[in-house]
């Protein structure tokens, strides 16, 4: 032992001495979001630490659709005299958003600069998640994320389908669709669900019901060919409907619709008229009460057609159809016969709906179930800013995008849906809510069965 310190001695008497600076190197920044992995619905934290006090910084979040195309959104903060940006708690001085936004990261996104034209991003394969890089970057940048290394980043998980939730292909009957089951025995309250007028099969509300505890059947009704009558095209909807209230795990008087743009027209359409099948609830997103009986769906699209004198083309080349639908107003053969409804039915429209006149059918509709005696099951919200793609929540807005009506149109064109970033952003999550709560009071007797990641 003491040859060893006289060793030590000797090498430190060689080796000039090396002193400790008192200044540490300055702390790299920790970002967490949490959670990393939840539904799409539900809110994230997003807290940065380690900062120095006062600093500039830019939280940024990058999305690479299934399209292939990037999507991004980022706020300008500066940190607290602790060093700390909390995405909830403190302001956004610039970028896609402004304000106290605690969600702003994901409901501003919108297309990187250089994009095609009229995008629209929406989940196509549920049983993937939707990736969201969150990146921290130093100070207020506004372009050109790609070309600078963040100081951190952190990749986060949005999904429509919960653990468990199944998801089955259904050709049956005719009938062409997926049905998403909750996890668990049940049996559970069921939905049809039903998009708009651009066809094909779109699942990921339904995949999104399912998380919530109803059994959801997303239904394709645009692409048959042997739906060649309007009585062949309305026992399709209610075989579907069928398909739903005789599965084993549903409960059979507990199956609601919900349907978007010309998807809430069938589903007021058939709340009106079949004499086979009895929804327990309705619900109707930026739609209208026109469907002429004995007439098929495209019939129904073509029908403002005949007041294309009407078509507007705005300052930026969108075609505003509004005023096609609204014209209809006046005619009264043209319109459902409202007061046969007999079922609670909740219509949630956008005040600056560009695409149909939902908010005047909603005052035309509640004037003609009070006059018929069955006002009483109307439920009403309306929402300023707002315009005709209520999405679920988070989802980003899309003023205009390219569209093309399925089995009608014959080109795309970019039409104008309507509605400003911020108010229709507030009004997806409120209306989310309302949704999920009129089907939680009309669906279900007891608390909600909900799945959880």
């Amino acid at each position: 032992m003491l040859g060893l310190r006289r060793l030590a001695v000797a090498v430190s008497a060689r080796r000039p001495v090396r002193r400790l600076s008192t200044m540490s190197p300055p702390a790299s920044p920790i970002l967490s979001v949490q959670p990393t992995r939840a539904l799409v619905d539900e809110k994230v934290k997003v807290l940065v630490e380690n900062l120095p006090p006062g600093s500039p910084v830019t939280l940024h979040s990058l999305h690479h659709s299934e399209d292939e195309d990037y999507w991004e959104a980022f706020g300008h903060y500066v940190s607290d005299f602790g060093g700390i940006v909390s995405v909830a708690e403190d302001l956004s001085f610039g970028g896609t958003y402004t304000g106290k936004e605690d969600m702003g990261l994901l409901w501003s996104m919108r297309p990187v600069p250089g994009s095609r034209k009229g995008l629209r991003l929406r989940k196509k394969n549920v049983c993937s998640p939707m990736l969201h890089n969150i990146s921290v970057y130093s100070g207020h940048v506004t372009e050109g994320f790609r070309e600078q290394t963040p100081l951190t980043s952190v990749l986060i998980e949005r999904w429509y389908m919960a653990p468990g939730v199944k998801r089955i292909d259904v050709m049956e009957r005719g009938v062409r669709g997926t049905l998403f089951i909750p996890p668990g025995p049940g049996p559970f309250p069921g939905m049809l669900d039903m998009w708009g007028g651009g066809g094909g099969l779109v699942e990921y509300r339904s995949a999104l019901l399912a998380s919530h505890g109803y059994v959801s059947l997303a239904m394709d009704y645009f692409n048959s060919q042997e739906l060649e009558s309007a009585d062949l095209e309305f026992k399709y909807f209610e075989t579907a409907f069928n398909i739903i209230q005789e599965h084993p795990q549903v409960i059979p008087d507990r199956v609601g619709i919900l349907g978007l743009s010309l998807g809430s027209l069938v589903t007021m359409h058939i709340a009106v008229e079949s004499s086979v099948v009895k929804p327990r609830c309705c619900i109707c997103v930026s739609g209208s009460h026109f469907y002429p009986l004995d007439r098929t769906i495209m019939e129904v699209i073509m029908a403002p057609k005949s007041n294309s004198h009407l078509l507007r083309v705005d300052e930026n080349n969108h075609h505003v159809w509004r005023d096609m639908w609204l014209h209809l107003l006046n005619e009264p053969g043209k319109k459902m016969d409202v007061g046969k409804i007999n079922c609670p039915i909740l219509l949630v429209n956008g005040q600056d709906d560009q695409n149909v006149p939902a908010h005047e059918c909603a005052e035309d509709i509640a004037l003609l179930m009070n006059a018929a005696g069955n006002g009483h099951l109307l439920s009403r919200v309306l929402y300023p800013g707002t315009g005709h793609l209520i999405e679920p929540p988070y989802s980003p807005h899309f003023r205009a995008s390219n569209f093309k009506a399925a089995g009608v149109a014959t080109k795309t064109v970019m039409l104008l849906w309507g509605g400003q970033t911020k108010p229709h952003s507030d009004a997806q999550e409120d209306a989310w809510k309302k949704i999920l709560s009129f089907l939680q009071h009309n669906l279900y007797s007891s608390t909600s069965l909900r799945a959880k990641l």
